[in-house]
């Protein structure tokens, strides 16, 4: 199952889920990724941020973030 989500999110409930987002950005690029997928690859990046550390969540409005458009799996 994938979820439609507004923006770009990765979440404690999403990983430990492995759910998997579909998001369109404003420029209407569609992107596709687990969210497993994405905090397993980048676990350090994640667990070191004040809002993940704080909320368990990071998210992004606009975009995938550049680290994770640079990444060669999201699904």
């Amino acid at each position: 199952m994938t979820k439609v989500v507004k923006r770009f999110v990765i979440s404690k409930n999403g990983i430990d889920n492995k759910i998997t987002c579909e998001f369109t950005n404003k420029n209407n690029v569609k992107y596709i990724y687990n969210q497993f997928t994405i905090y397993k690859q980048l676990k350090n990046k994640f667990d070191n941020m004040e809002c993940f550390k704080k909320y368990k969540t990071y998210t992004n409005t606009n975009n995938l973030p550049k680290f994770v458009r640079e990444l060669s799996t999201l699904v």
